[in-house]
């Protein structure tokens, strides 16, 4: 599987499978759950509760959305690259253990902790999709993107299932343990596997793409935040494929992100949405693979439209799911929903992460690709607008996913005037 990678490569797509155990237990799951509860002693009224879970999580996207640009620029000089990714690796690190330290009353310095955490985990995966253009080149870009996502979701996985039987046994008093203990071992873990994991990428990869530092660089930085916007508007291709990329990644995260919500709405439960989420990341692995072998052959272009066109039959399958209808017909329906997910969703990504690398000038990635984060990163904004606003009107939670169709509709037909991938590695 790993034929003719270099040990750069290996060790690239190795932070992968690192950092998403942190997706999963603190981003996804057992800190929401933990919070949650936290809050909800402390305040009283678990919609309060909730709804400052969705305040820290929108404070996390705002900062690491307004940083991604100024990282990419700082990220450009020779030497600086490898330590602003360190530094934001590590702060990722140590909020997510420090999250096992803090008593459980303190919801509010709970809830500032996860924002510095996300804060480090978001700039540091910033740097290291920038650190693709400098371990592999153009011709495997496809490859070892999509081996990062695809080993990624088996990373995130696998410690999620090693945390999950101190939560249960602990839930049901089945061992001598509280549940508060339980889920400050399951951040244990989180961190644990995302430093252990780490050392190759920390100790491999080097920046070899940059340019020399001047004085003043940091003020400089700045202004060339302005100069790198320009010259987006000015690559007409790059600026098509990003406006094409915030559409479909809108409509993407916004199904990511009300999947659970969407599918306690419709009456299933929670046990049933938790099994659904960690099989769908096995399903994802495969599917990632598959979609990077087929790039070789058709381009990346036609499997990420492969793929939209994937997301939009997910949608009209969201039409078929009142939540009315017999519970066994749900629960199969939101099955076959959340497998379609699975194999598109690592593929669509992992392959605009490559097809990006590929169409921009390698001396500008690191700036270009801060703004690739900026979309990325405020995506699912627009589709989880429509979902409640459709949603409210309409009393029917299943027209709201429905609607996200139009955003992967709209970014169809930007993309059909992006340019093939395959003519930049001639």
């Amino acid at each position: 599987m790993f034929k003719n990678l270099t040990k750069e490569e290996k060790s690239w797509i190795l932070y992968d499978w690192s950092s998403q155990g942190y997706v999963m237990i603190v981003h996804t799951v057992i800190f929401s759950l933990y919070f949650i509860q936290s809050a909800t002693v402390a305040l009283g009224d678990e919609a309060t509760a909730t709804a400052y879970w969705g305040f820290a999580n929108t404070m996390g996207t705002i900062i690491a959305g307004l940083l991604a640009p100024i990282l990419g620029t700082l990220s450009s000089y020779r030497g600086k690259k490898k330590i602003i990714f360190t530094f934001l690796a590590y702060t990722g690190i140590i909020g997510t253990i420090a999250l096992a330290f803090i008593p459980e009353e303190l919801w509010w310095l709970l809830m500032v902790v996860f924002v510095i955490a996300s804060v480090g985990f978001a700039g540091s995966n910033k740097i290291y999709d920038a650190f693709i253009v400098d371990v592999s080149p153009k011709e495997r870009m496809n490859k070892v993107s999509s081996f990062g996502f695809a080993f990624g979701y088996i990373g995130g996985a696998l410690p999620f299932i090693l945390s999950i039987p101190f939560v249960i046994l602990a839930q049901f008093e089945m061992i001598n343990m509280s549940l508060v203990t339980a889920y400050r071992i399951s951040f244990w873990i989180a961190g644990l596997w995302w430093i252990i994991f780490s050392i190759p990428m920390f100790k491999n990869v080097k920046q070899r793409i940059g340019i020399d530092q001047e004085p003043q660089y940091i003020r400089k930085s700045f202004i060339r935040v302005w100069t790198t916007f320009l010259e987006i508007k000015a690559h007409k291709p790059i600026l098509i494929f990003l406006i094409a990329f915030f559409l479909y990644s809108d409509g993407l995260g916004s199904i990511i992100r009300l999947a659970i919500s969407y599918g306690a709405a419709i009456g299933l439960p929670q046990h049933t949405l938790l099994l659904v989420l960690l099989v769908t990341q096995f399903v994802a692995f495969p599917f990632a693979l598959i979609y990077g072998k087929m790039s070789e052959k058709v381009g990346a272009k036609n499997m990420i439209y492969f793929g939209i066109a994937t997301y939009c039959v997910i949608c009209m399958i969201a039409l078929t799911m009142n939540p009315e209808r017999d519970i066994v017909f749900l629960t199969v329906m939101f099955w076959t929903l959340a497998m379609l997910v699975g194999t598109a969703q690592g593929g669509v990504q992992a392959l605009s992460r490559s097809y990006f690398g590929r169409i921009i000038p390698k001396e500008k990635s690191n700036e270009f690709f801060g703004f690739y984060n900026v979309f990325g990163r405020f995506a699912s904004v627009l589709g989880t607008t429509f979902y409640g606003i459709v949603a409210l009107a309409t009393g029917q939670p299943h027209y709201g996913i429905a609607v996200i169709v139009l955003l992967f509709i709209a970014a169809a037909i930007v993309f059909y005037f992006a340019p093939d991938d395959r003519q930049f590695v001639k």
